[in-house]
This record gives C-alpha cells, sequence and structure tokens, in this order.
C-alpha cells in the first residue's frame, strides 16, 4: 500500500518569495546554497516576480523549492512512498525518488527552460476551461482551430482541461466555452504551448542530454502523470522526463492511479494547493496537504497518523 504522496505542482504555481518563505530547516538551507552552486547564481534572484514571469525562472524555482520542501520533510520523519510531479514537476519527484540527482534536474531543467522560451518568445500560451467535460472542450478546439493552431492538453479534473496554442486561437476557445456553459475560462500564468506538438523540438533536445544523463533505480515509487502509472526502469523514467513537455498531463488519470494504490494522504511541496485541489476533486477521499501552508511538526503529525 503507498499510503503517503507527494505531488510536486508545474509551472504556473510558482510566486514571488516562494523560496524564501521555504521552512528555516537544514535541509532546505543546504539545497538553495547547492542549487545557487550548481547554477553559478544565487537562488534569491530566481524569487522575485521578473525572475518567475519568465519560463527559465520559473521551472527553475519550482524545482528547488520542490526539492528542498521534499528533503526538510523527510529529515523529519516522514515516510513518503510515491512521488508526482505535474509538467516540470517530474523533475523534483524523480529527484526525491532517487532516479536522479539534484544537480541533473537542475541542469536539464534550466535547459528544458530555455529551450521552451527560445521555441515560442511571444504569442502562445494556455487556457484552463473549467466547467466543461474533456469532449465538449476537444469539439471547441477543433472550431477554434480557423484561428490559429491550438491543443487539448492537460486532462488535470474532470472538469478543468486546459488547451494551449496561439493566442488568437485561446482567446477564441475561451469565448467559444464560456457560451457553451463553461464556469471560467483563466489564462494561465505561463508563456510557451506547453504539452502538445508545437514544442515536440523541445522534447527532442531533452532526450539528447538526457542519453548523457547516468539515471538510478527509484528508491521511491515514481508515477508518471504523463502516462498515469507507475515507472520503475530507467528508460522508462528517462523517456517521460524528456517528452512530458510536448505531451499531455493527465493529472486526473494519476490521481485515480494513486488512490487504487492506496493514497490516504497527499502533501504538495510548494507553492500553492493547486495539484491538492485538483486531487481532492477527483479522490475526496484523500487528505491533502500544501506544505506552505503547514509547519513541517503537523506534516509529520499527519505522515505518523496516516499510518495508522
Amino acid at each position: 500500500m503507498l499510503r503517503t504522496a507527494l505531488l510536486f505542482p508545474g509551472q504556473g504555481s510558482q510566486r514571488p518569495g516562494m523560496l524564501a518563505a521555504l521552512p528555516d530547516h537544514p535541509a532546505v538551507h543546504a539545497a538553495r546554497d547547492e542549487a545557487s552552486a550548481v547554477l553559478g547564481r544565487d537562488w534569491r534572484g530566481l524569487d522575485d516576480a521578473d525572475a518567475l514571469s519568465r519560463t527559465d525562472g520559473a521551472q527553475l524555482a519550482l524545482t528547488i523549492a520542490g526539492v528542498a520542501a521534499a528533503r526538510a520533510l523527510i529529515a523529519e520523519g516522514a515516510a513518503i512512498d510515491v512521488v508526482a510531479g505535474h509538467s516540470v514537476g517530474a523533475f523534483p519527484a524523480a529527484v526525491v525518488a532517487g532516479a536522479l540527482s539534484f544537480e541533473q534536474a537542475l541542469a536539464l531543467v534550466a535547459l528544458r527552460g530555455r529551450l521552451m522560451a527560445e521555441s515560442h518568445p511571444q504569442g502562445f500560451g494556455m487556457t484552463a476551461i473549467i466547467g466543461l467535460r474533456e469532449a465538449a472542450v476537444a469539439r471547441l478546439v477543433e472550431q477554434a482551430r480557423e484561428a490559429g493552431p491550438v491543443y487539448l492538453a492537460n486532462r488535470n479534473a474532470e472538469l478543468q482541461i486546459v488547451v494551449s496554442g496561439a493566442e488568437a486561437a485561446l482567446v477564441r476557445v475561451a469565448e467559444l466555452a464560456l457560451d457553451a456553459g463553461a464556469r471560467k475560462a483563466e489564462r494561465l500564468n505561463v508563456r510557451t504551448p506547453s504539452h502538445c506538438p508545437l514544442v515536440a523540438p523541445v522534447a527532442e533536445r531533452l532526450r539528447e542530454a538526457l542519453r548523457d544523463v547516468r539515471l538510478s533505480a527509484p528508491a521511491i515509487a515514481y508515477v508518471s502523470a504523463r502516462r498515469a502509472r507507475p515507472l520503475r526502469t530507467l528508460e522508462a523514467i528517462g523517456d517521460d522526463l524528456a517528452t512530458n513537455v510536448a505531451e499531455p498531463v493527465r493529472w486526473r488519470d494519476a490521481a485515480r492511479l494513486l488512490g487504487e494504490l492506496g493514497m490516504e494522504l497527499a502533501f504538495e511541496t510548494p507553492a500553492g494547493s493547486t495539484l491538492g485541489d485538483l486531487t481532492a476533486e477527483t479522490l475526496p477521499q484523500v487528505r491533502t496537504c500544501a506544505l506552505d501552508q503547514v509547519s513541517l511538526r503537523s506534516a509529520c503529525v499527519l505522515a505518523v497518523a496516516s499510518r495508522g
């Protein structure tokens, strides 16, 4: 039974000051210092609104925050059975699982963010459609393609589907969705058309980079949000890290899988509670907890209690 999960959010959840707000804990200090040494820049330079508005800065900050918070939680005695990451969150998830070193993850995420930013510097992004099911949104995407390239991207929950593409097409999908009864059409804080064929060249470059990376067998179960299944082989994990940028995130299905595996408690690393909220929507019986909203002591109490 994989009772306790760690969830790592993707780009769009970042917020200014998230790294400075991490717990005052030796594991956090060590992780931030290690990141600064690897990147050749002070982690504080990634923690302001300007840096976090850029694809590379946001993805690096989320990777640092995820690893730092997870290490602090584990150092305080919380047992983690399974990890899962949304989009770039797969990288800190792989680090905590033991499949990838922190240094390797930072280098790969820096490359990933730079390539994504360079591939579509402006005029593209992502929009979340809330209140319509996947099939309905898929029909709207087909209609909106007259305005430009647009794709069905992330399946976050039964009634939260994200589309990715060009600005004019995103505007058209939003209009059609609201006319069709959607509760909201929300533009995400993401500047690139992630999780669709438009960024397939980025995935190919990452695949090339990962050929030179030595992965290790995970010590903690690693669940892919792209494939919605546990991955055990080094080849499968490497493929997941490379290609998830250009393929849809199936968080709804991944959450269902975690429930089937026995998950009773899910901690979400900073920033925010987006993944916890999405997971609770799919699995209302599972307790979710955002690590930037409780103390480490309280989180550890919850972790111990979940194991009976």
